[in-house]
């Protein structure tokens, strides 16, 4: 047999974003089949531990839509500011009518 379902479920997980997924979900496998578990419980399991992973790295994580005017924690630099838009541009631009 070969190796390609691996290897396209490696990366549609990868695709998708699902780490703990990739990580687990051989492990959790053998578990559940030595529990004599269905499918069901086995993906009940897995997105339990994708869930409380991505809560744990949101907690871990610095919030990174602080505002400009705030030094980086990692650089101390200031990120620099963009450009108006020119939505933004055209209203400050028009005076209003009297």
């Amino acid at each position: 047999m070969t190796d390609t379902p691996k290897i396209l479920l490696a990366h549609h997980l990868k695709s998708l974003k699902l780490p703990t997924f990739l990580r687990e979900h051989d492990k959790l496998a053998r578990q559940c089949a030595s529990e004599g578990q269905d499918h069901v419980q086995f993906l009940t399991r897995l997105v339990e531990l994708e869930l409380i992973d991505r809560e744990r790295r949101m907690i871990e994580r610095p919030f990174s839509g602080h505002c400009c005017a705030m030094p980086c924690r990692a650089t101390g630099s200031r990120r620099p500011s963009s450009p108006p838009s020119k939505a933004s541009t055209v209203l400050t631009s028009r005076p209003f009518p009297p």
